[in-house]
């Protein structure tokens, strides 16, 4: 049974633990990012859609506005996802990273059909608005949440990191952020020469290469699905 921590902030992180269950896999939850709301306008007049590049942004922006009315342009399946289950009607899915969605936006929607918003973090992953803004397109990004980095892991965490062997066989990290934090907090006496890191996206797989560990492997698209594909493969130590 491979040992795998779950580091993406809830409520996702209890949504992975409860597919790596299903799976036969233990599941270890710490989130290494917390999401705080930002005081934000939720005057959408005028906008044609919003945009979402996470499924952060779609609980944000649901927590503030009941409005539902919009088109909701989504990154990927979890944000879709995520989109539907608050009560948006008109989910549209790309199916891959920020610039997969500028590229769905430009193919289905029209630079005068008024703006669009975007309902971002205020943190960002690649450019949407540029993207778009090229293309004609005028694109109003709001903050509607921050994703706060965690400043030490749990001591238990830290000693099941240490143990020989350790503890822990995968690392799943969905973002850069979580794995920059990780590699910022893990201390030195962490036996990750002999932990795999899966993350979500070759991004993500770069910053979590700042520490030596016993593989880092991306997935091949930004899907769970996919990034959880990874899992039956990776050497566990008995």
């Amino acid at each position: 049974m491979a040992r795998v921590l779950v580091t993406r902030a809830e409520p996702g992180a209890s949504e992975t633990a409860s597919r790596l269950r299903a799976m036969g896999c233990e599941a270890i939850v710490t989130p290494l990012l917390t999401i705080e709301p930002v005081a934000v306008s939720t005057d959408i007049a005028g906008f044609q859609a919003v945009l979402f590049t996470s499924a952060n942004g779609v609980a944000a922006f649901a927590r503030v506005t009941p409005d539902r009315a919009l088109p909701a342009y989504c990154v990927g399946d979890a944000t879709g996802d995520a989109a539907r289950v608050e009560g948006f009607a008109d989910v549209r899915v790309a199916g891959g990273d920020v610039g997969a969605l500028a590229a769905f936006v430009a193919a289905s929607a029209r630079p005068d059909a008024g703006p669009l918003l975007h309902a971002a973090g205020a943190d960002l992953a690649g450019d949407l608005m540029g993207a778009l803004e090229a293309l004609g397109f005028t694109v109003d990004r709001r903050i509607f949440y921050r994703a706060v980095a965690a400043e030490a892991l749990p001591p238990d965490l830290e000693a099941a990191l240490a143990a020989d062997p350790p503890m822990i066989d995968i690392i799943l990290f969905h973002s850069a952020r979580a794995a920059q934090a990780f590699a910022r907090c893990a201390k030195p006496q962490a036996r990750l020469n002999r932990i795999t890191a899966l993350c979500l996206s070759d991004a993500v797989a770069t910053a979590a290469r700042v520490r030596e560990w016993r593989a880092v492997v991306a997935a091949q698209e930004p899907r769970e699905a996919t990034l959880l594909a990874l899992v039956p493969a990776v050497p566990v130590e008995i």
